[in-house]
């Protein structure tokens, strides 16, 4: 069975576009080959700056022949159903057949599709492919109407077996597939012809062309590790700049130059970010001191000289782009150590001319909004005043690097270079760690902030992320999350459920949201009567009466009331709702992140339907231990006992048109059965309840599981529709009362299978 080789050869195709249009070649063209009835064993996509290449093996000679009979409207039906019936088949009324049917007889089609050879089916799926590739960015050039990422320049495609290849011929917009290909650019540049893939990968090495990508990912960094390592330095891992760099050479050579000593004192994010944005440089560290001193550079040519030249010149560069981040990175510091203490709140200042959204006010009113909700958090997760008051003073100045120099050039350091102008300004360094962590995490592998201030601000952050931007009714829908939504939310949850912090979401989520109403309210209306800081204050007025410890005892309608202005505005009614559906959100978010350490959903939302579920550490607590319960014999049978209970009497009461709620009596028992059943439910119910208000989620189950052999008795020897009405609803209230000292622990409904 003979295989497939195809090469589109161009001028350089951008690093970013490379993977996925590898994975785009392969996917077109195979698709196309199977719908025409050509099928492969194998399949293999490689990219280079300079060409795709797909490579399918154990493809057959011919289609396979096809036959297929479709049967057609009455002989005698209307003429418009036959004429349907002959543009549905593509056939004439003559070569169509009539044969008897129980309905009468019917008009038959037989179409007959022969097979086609491989060849004449590759040439048309390749030739669609290629005229209508889904690159992000497109051109055309010349005359032609042919559009490719960069100058389409010729096609290789040949298909090949023992007996010896055979070049697909098809024609694009003047472009004739042949057998040739090109090497490298500068170092063997001419074209060869090749007879099979292993042909072809033998000779693009032998004209310094590394085809894989992940071959030349790996030669890039055994390389770099080995120069770094004869220095005693280490190279600083970027997986993303690796990828990258692997797709702007098809024959990477790895070098190593030196930082000028005038920038070495500079921060080695700015350092690290500054090669990486401009220049496409690794950072190489100085393990014992951290400091960035070298730098990695992949070019695409071997030299005479080994590279020298190319250093020589990259160092050039390279110290001009330092000398713009230390310009920055002194006028920065110049302007907070001016003005002291009081430095970082004076580069704050032109933020309050920086809109944050245009339905939600400045970056200035949000920060206010960060201070308020941080102290808040500082309550209600049990910190000390100290760490309140470090918050406070962390919230009103991490954002101030946005206005910085070095941040307007570089924004991916926001934050980081926060923390160090704090550390300038002689903050105290846990404000420092909070200026520079309240971003994180950044991703799932970011880690979480750790230390009480950093956690307390990273939190506020995020809560009025997310009540802003839902107060306005902005929210991810399907793919589409503009703000980072989705992201700000596990943040939340990763922050709290790693670090143990017990905290309620719903009273500092309902008072953030009551926040932003009253500053949207007040940005997007103008109007003097809505004073947002004086309505504000008294907001965190109301917070600070309860006292440091007391948070938990906040009246929400202390709140609203405290919230309303002079216009007599009352925000709650919008409120509740918003936070009701943020917290869902909480929960749908909730059940992705504990998905990957498998948690059920099911499992989830039964706990979470529980109501008030708003302490994350105890959720996922009972979650847990729930999902351990139902994995056991007794778990899996009390769901079953469960689910016969609650379904028995929701079809009774549906029948009967009443409630089965009143409270079951003992005395209108009539088997052991039933009364061994009350005694078992009178015991587990206070024992379910005492455990529980101890988070002893354990005991729950244990005390739960003890209903098992009993439920499981009951519905063995108990009619429940008993001819004696009295006792038949005595025993339907009975199996209600199972039901809810069971939901005591979770809506046992919520959990599927």
């Amino acid at each position: 069975m003979p295989d497939l080789l195809l090469e589109l050869f161009s001028e350089e195709i951008p690093a970013r576009m490379q993977a996925r249009a590898a994975e785009d070649l392969a996917k077109l063209v195979t698709s196309k080959l199977v719908e025409a009835g050509l099928t492969y064993a194998e399949a293999g996509a490689f990219a280079t700056p300079r060409r795709l290449t797909l490579h399918l093996t154990g493809l057959p000679k011919m289609t396979t022949a096809m036959r297929e009979e479709r049967k057609g409207p009455r002989t005698d039906a209307p003429d418009q159903a036959l004429q349907g019936f002959l543009r549905a088949t593509g056939l004439t009324k003559d070569q169509l057949e009539a044969r008897n049917d129980k309905k009468g007889q019917l008009w038959y089609a037989v179409i007959e599709k022969p097979g086609r050879p491989a060849a004449e089916v590759i040439a048309e799926a390749v030739t669609d492919t290629v005229r209508n590739f889904p690159w992000p960015k497109s051109m055309r050039w010349g005359a032609g109407s042919l559009r490719w990422v960069r100058p389409l320049h010729s096609i290789l495609c040949l298909l090949y077996d023992e007996t010896g290849p055979e070049v697909v011929p098809f024609e694009i917009d003047g472009i004739v597939s042949g057998d040739s290909t090109e090497g490298h650019r500068f170092m063997a540049p001419g074209r060869f012809r090749v007879n099979g893939f292993d042909d072809y990968a033998l000779r693009l090495a032998a004209a310094k062309v590394v085809l894989d990508p992940a071959e030349r990912a790996a030669r890039i960094e055994h390389d770099a590790t080995q120069l770094a390592f004869a220095q005693g330095l280490e190279v600083v891992a970027d997986k993303a700049l690796l990828a990258e760099v692997a797709g702007l050479v098809e024959w990477p050579v790895t070098l190593m130059g030196q930082i000028g000593e005038a920038f070495l004192d500079l921060p080695p994010e700015v350092l690290q970010t500054s090669m990486k944005a401009h220049q496409k440089f690794f950072s190489v560290r100085n393990p014992k001191t951290g400091r960035i001193e070298r730098f990695i550079t992949v070019a695409n040519i071997e030299t005479p000289d080994h590279g020298k030249t190319i250093l020589e010149g990259n160092g050039r560069v390279l110290a001009a782009r330092l000398t713009d981040a230390r310009f920055f990175w002194d006028n920065d510091l110049r302007r907070v150590k001016d003005h002291g203490a009081d430095g970082m709140a004076e580069m704050a200042k032109p933020l309050e001319n920086v809109v944050f959204h245009a339905k939600l006010g400045t970056q200035a009113e949000r920060i206010e909004r960060i201070g308020k909700v941080a102290f808040m958090v500082t309550g209600f997760a049990r910190m000390t005043f100290e760490d309140a008051r470090l918050a406070l003073i962390a919230a009103s100045i991490a954002k101030a690097d946005l206005a910085s120099e070095m941040v307007y050039e570089f924004p991916e350091l926001q934050g980081v270079m926060g923390g160090y102008y704090a550390r300038a300004a002689g903050l105290p360094e846990e404000v420092a760690n909070a200026c520079e962590a309240h971003h994180r995490p950044l991703g799932p592998s970011d880690a979480v902030p750790a230390e009480p201030v950093s956690v307390a601000v990273a939190l506020a952050d995020k809560i009025d992320m997310l009540t802003a931007f839902w107060w306005i009714d902005e929210r991810p829908t399907g793919s589409k999350d503009p703000y980072a939504l989705r992201r700000a939310a596990l943040g939340i949850l990763r922050t709290i459920l790693e670090n143990g912090i017990r905290i309620k979401l719903l009273t500092p989520i309902s008072v953030s949201m009551t926040l932003n109403a009253v500053y949207a309210t007040a940005w997007t209306e103008r109007d003097a009567d809505l004073n947002t800081l004086v309505i504000a204050d008294a907001v965190l007025s109301v917070l600070k009466s309860h006292g440091q410890d007391q948070f938990s005892n906040v009246d929400l309608d202390d709140v609203f009331k405290a919230a309303q202005t002079a216009k007599a505005i009352d925000f709650a009614p919008k409120i509740e709702p918003r936070v009701q559906d943020l917290l869902s959100f909480f929960a749908d978010r909730l059940k992705v992140y504990l998905r990957d350490q498998g948690i059920r959903h099911d499992v989830i939302q039964a706990c979470f339907d529980l109501g008030g579920q708003d302490d994350l550490v105890l959720l996922v607590n009972r979650v847990r231990a729930l999902q351990t319960f139902l994995g056991t014999e007794d778990g899996a049978n009390l769901l079953t006992g469960y689910r016969r209970a609650a379904n028995m009497v929701a079809a009774e009461e549906k029948k009967d048109a009443v409630e089965y709620s009143g409270a079951p009596d003992i005395k209108f028992t009539e088997l052991d059965q039933e009364r061994a059943l009350f005694t078992a439910l009178d015991t587990a119910e206070p024992a379910i309840k005492t455990a529980l208000e101890a988070e002893d989620f354990a005991a729950a189950m244990g005390s739960m599981a003890k209903l098992r052999p009993v439920i499981d008795s009951f519905f063995d020897k108990v009619t429940v529709n008993a001819d004696n009405q009295i006792v038949r609803r005595n025993r339907l209230c009975l199996l209600t009362r199972i039901r809810s000292v069971m939901r005591q622990v979770a809506v046992w409904d919520a959990i599927e299978g």
